[in-house]
């Protein structure tokens, strides 16, 4: 199966989101006068370069690399990039680095079954033969990058989707590229999250006061979609909170959680160590 293009989606002057049905995935790419950036890398070598390719159609200014986090569809496709003789400088949260180390192997075992039972051996393929790349340059908590007369801002709001999330943030043009902080078409995945804390990074985010803000997954929203999502993510805190101090069961948990079961008991796990204990 051949490596699906995306669309790309106008925010602002020089600011846009592409889009991919695979995964529902949704990158981003800021273009300054003298430099752009390009959020997050797809999830092979060849997904990587269709992108750059993309970018490159838009813009011929040196790219700068940002990724928002160390799941395999946000950041397998960095070796399109940064396989010349002159590198671009690849920006992440100071945790993405060790994550990727750690989880690399099993993110690939995991995926490379998944389109091989999904009858697609050429992505099963691309992923299994795409080298992972550590990012350059680690963010503690905020850098500001100078794109020629455009100033991008990359956060570390704190844990939440996972414990190393990074935002970029252009605040000139009110766009907030967020990963996988935030979901529109699916719900939040819990499965390297921190429940607990992901409310308080979306206080972050909020605070920031975006007019557009572009999910991991799925189509930009506006600041009102955030805030529902923040609340519902709090709702699951709550939730967590109270099976973990023995006050609800958690069967019952399920059943009060905003979201499907699935992802309410990877909720759980994370906090309680049990899916749904009761």
């Amino acid at each position: 199966m051949p490596t699906v293009t995306g669309r790309w989606v106008e925010l602002a002057d020089g600011v846009y989101a592409r889009r991919y049905a695979e995964l529902d995935l949704t990158v981003g790419l800021v273009v300054g006068a003298e430099r752009a950036l390009v959020v997050d890398t797809r999830g092979d070598a060849a997904q990587g370069a269709e992108l750059a390719a993309a970018a490159r159609a838009r813009t011929d200014l040196p790219l700068l690399v940002a990724l928002t986090h160390a799941h395999f569809d946000h950041c397998f496709g960095t070796s399109a990039f940064t396989g010349g003789t002159d590198p671009p400088p690849v920006y992440a949260q100071r945790g993405c680095a060790p994550a990727l180390v750690s989880s690399a192997a099993a993110q690939r075992a995991e995926w490379v079954d998944y389109y091989r039972r999904r009858g697609d051996p050429d992505t099963a393929a691309a992923l299994a033969g795409s080298p992972v790349v550590p990012p350059s340059h680690l963010v503690e908590r905020r850098v500001e990058l100078d794109l020629g007369g455009r100033t991008v801002t990359l956060l570390h709001p704190g844990p939440g989707h996972t414990d190393h999330d990074l935002v970029a943030h252009v605040p000139a043009a009110g766009v907030l590229f967020a990963g996988d902080l935030v979901e529109q078409g699916a719900p939040p995945d819990f499965t390297d999250a921190d429940p607990l804390a992901w409310p308080s990074a979306m206080d972050t985010l909020l605070a920031m006061a975006p007019d557009t803000v572009v999910p991991g997954h799925g189509e930009p929203v506006d600041r009102a979609f955030v805030a529902a999502q923040r609340s519902e993510l709090d709702t699951v805190a709550t939730l967590c909170r109270a099976v973990a101090d023995g006050t609800l069961a958690g069967p019952d948990a399920v059943r009060a959680s905003p979201y499907p079961e699935v992802a309410t008991r990877a909720a759980l796990l994370r906090v309680t160590g049990t899916g749904a204990p009761g």
